[in-house]
């Protein structure tokens, strides 16, 4: 039988070691607090961010020459902006240039170009730049660095597998050491907890390699990290709108800002309207206002899309390289210059990958706390407001600042040690450790996405009542079977096999949100409900677990 094999007590537990959570633990160690990061992968290689950007939203008004209010307002109508609460926008805005001093002070280049900062980059001509280019190819590196220097402690192959509560309060955390074959439990007792565990992959299958479960755009191990603040009542809000990326095809490397071309059919005609010749001042964003622009032309049979850099100067080429690598994409260029695929002469295809949550998942509030006391939010797992590497940056410090303040006020709790669901989830990670005879967690996760892709497909596909009624049937079904009939040899194994069910348990909240919203909307399509309800524009969607069961409620969207 499975048990605990030590307890730890600290001041912050901070899930995740990506980018949000080190801004967390380097904020919280400088104020003094005891800090553990657990970590499910290294913290030197781990998350979305972990081989660089290149892209930093930042307000400054001084550089941009535009006020507070035209820089919410051209957020909102950008590629992240209609699932903010604006206050949070706000917020956000407001700390951001802040953000990048800092980085740079300790040795992040966020002015590779000189002594100023420079925008470019995700813009429309004639409108205000939102974007600092920078230099992110050693982020990781530095901020690591820097939480080590104000005693931070690292708990790497640590995946956090529950959340605890009480009384409407987080008290701790089951953190699972997968280092050995066997795997040995750790329960962290903590006063706050700041989840930072990335966006949520491995829900929809692979667009490009369907086959393939851990090929894409986004951290492929983030899968289903905020499922364990969902079980304990955390709030989830915004499930209902995929959210979809894009890039090169097949290769699946994000980083589409980074180039410098401009979007074509085969015959060579611009898709988009917004720029004709390549300029690394713009890009070519025609993909974050036609969020579906790869996907269509392959479904209306004019594609595939291109990206065409044959009209860049070569100091504009060489430009982009560099800029590939600040955005951690050397795989790609070494697979390019192997293959010998050169930008000034061969197109490059694009297109749309799978749906995941990012900017989708739990509602926070101005300080990144959540509806249970204790417990704050960081970066993509954030459902009411979404910026990439700059709102896991900002977020991560703000959520610490608050998290800091409110583990000052209040004590470890005893009740942690002696918690009966503790024994009930070990149990369970038992019984699939010892099941001889039963089915690996691979055949789960791709049940699961084609359960999703099948009955809660993203745009240009529609949903329906009738649709979404037998998935959520059927998601229960697979529940079950995973519970019954999963089979886990390994520490490493019961790790994927228990981010299938989280999985399985945000699927099922989607599928949930998307049934309440009677209406189309932006990339959640209804073919029974055709209509854009405008009322409903400025209403969020909450869903909620009571009793075992998601629970949906309508609020106000928080407006300025």
């Amino acid at each position: 039988m499975l048990n605990i094999h030590k307890t730890v007590d600290t001041d912050i537990l901070i899930v995740g070691g990506g980018i949000g959570g080190l801004m967390a633990s380097i904020c919280a160690g400088e104020q003094g607090l005891s800090t553990i990061v657990a970590e499910k992968a290294h913290v030197r290689r781990s998350g979305s961010g972990a081989t660089g950007n290149d892209h930093f939203l930042c307000f400054m008004p001084e550089i941009q020459n535009i006020t507070l209010k035209e820089m919410i307002n051209e957020m909102l109508a950008g590629q992240v902006g209609p699932w903010h609460d604006t206050q949070l926008t706000k917020v956000f805005l407001e700390r951001t240039a802040e953000m990048v001093h800092r980085w740079h002070s300790w040795g992040i280049d966020m002015k590779p170009f000189g002594p100023d900062y420079v925008y470019m980059g995700h813009a429309f001509p004639d409108r205000p730049r939102m974007y600092i280019k920078y230099d992110g190819h050693n982020q990781k590196e530095i901020l690591v660095k820097k939480a080590k220097e104000v005693g931070v402690a690292f708990l790497n192959h640590h995946p956090a597998t529950d959340l605890l509560a009480e009384n409407g309060r987080v008290s701790g955390a089951v953190l699972m050491n997968v280092k050995e074959d066997e795997p040995s439990f750790v329960l962290v007792r903590a006063k706050a907890v700041i989840m930072a565990t990335g966006c949520s992959t491995r829900l929809y299958p692979s667009s490009m390699t369907p086959a393939m479960l851990f090929n894409s755009g986004f951290c492929p191990s983030c899968a289903g990290g905020m499922a364990s603040a969902y079980r304990i009542g955390a709030k989830l809000v915004n499930m209902e709108y995929p959210y979809t990326h894009a890039g090169t095809k097949y290769f699946a490397r994000c980083g589409k800002a980074t180039w410098i071309g401009v979007y074509k059919y085969p015959d060579g005609r611009p898709i988009g309207p917004f720029v004709r010749k390549p300029t690394r001042e713009l890009g070519d964003n025609t993909s974050d206002v036609w969020k579906s622009v790869f996907l269509d032309v392959m479904n209306n049979g004019t594609g595939p899309a291109y990206l065409d850099c044959s009209e860049a100067s070569p100091e504009d080429l060489q430009f982009m390289r560099q800029g590939m690598v600040s955005e951690g994409l050397t795989s790609q260029l070494d697979y390019m210059d192997k293959e010998g695929i050169d930008p000034a002469h061969h197109a490059v295809e694009f297109g749309r990958y799978e749906p995941l949550l990012f900017g989708r998942g739990l509602e926070i509030d101005e300080t990144g706390s959540t509806n249970i006391r204790g417990l704050y939010v960081a970066g993509d797992p954030i459902g009411n407001f979404r910026s990439g590497i700059a709102g896991a940056v900002t977020w991560g410090w703000i959520s610490a600042e608050h998290a800091s303040a409110y583990a000052r006020d209040v004590q470890l709790s005893d009740k942690t040690l002696s918690d009966a669901s503790i024994e009930q989830r070990l149990a369970l990670y038992d019984k699939l450790l010892r099941r001889e005879n039963g089915a690996p967690w691979q055949e789960f996760n791709i049940a699961l996405q084609q359960l999703m892709n099948d009955y809660c497909p993203a745009a240009p596909r529609a949903r329906s009542e009738t649709l979404l009624r037998a998935g959520l049937k059927y998601m229960a079904d697979l529940r079950a079977h995973a519970l019954r009939d999963m089979a886990v040899p390994n520490s490493h194994m019961l790790m994927r096999g228990l981010e299938v069910l989280d999985l399985i348990d945000l699927g099922e909240a989607v599928m949930t949100a998307a049934r309440e919203r009677r209406e189309t909307r932006v990339q959640h399509i209804r073919s029974d409900c055709p209509f854009t309800n405008i009322s409903d524009g400025e209403k969020f969607i909450t869903v909620e677990l009571k009793e075992g069961k998601p629970v949906t409620a309508w609020r106000k969207r928080r407006m300025l």
